[in-house]
């Protein structure tokens, strides 16, 4: 069985800095969302690097679909946001209006 907060993160200063936002694990602090090269987001612990610091940070944004929620920009690659698509996250341009709403989230 799955702990619902092993699906959970926080948002947290950005390691990055820069007026950035970080998605901290839950249940494994110092694991972080972050982007890996081919676009795919992924839960790793951050290996300190400034590179994965980059890959780790976004840009808090109204949602794309509905301002209740939040979009998260790359704030390696500007204009990708962090999206669901086919049960997995990947940062892309949000071209359609499906992509869109796959790249807006609600916080508690």
């Amino acid at each position: 069985m799955t702990d619902l907060a092993d699906s959970q993160f926080r948002t947290v200063s950005g390691l990055a800095g820069s007026g950035t936002v970080s998605l901290e694990s839950v249940n494994f602090p110092g694991y972080y969302l972050h982007t890996r090269g081919n676009g795919e987001v992924w839960v790793d612990r951050n290996d300190g690097s400034a590179a994965f610091r980059n890959d780790a940070s976004f840009h808090q944004r109204l949602g794309l679909a509905d301002p209740a929620g939040v979009s998260y920009e790359s704030s390696a690659t500007p204009g990708r946001y962090i999206r669901h698509a086919h049960i997995l996250l990947r940062t892309q341009p949000p071209a359609t209006t499906p992509d869109r709403a796959d790249a807006t989230f609600y916080q508690r």
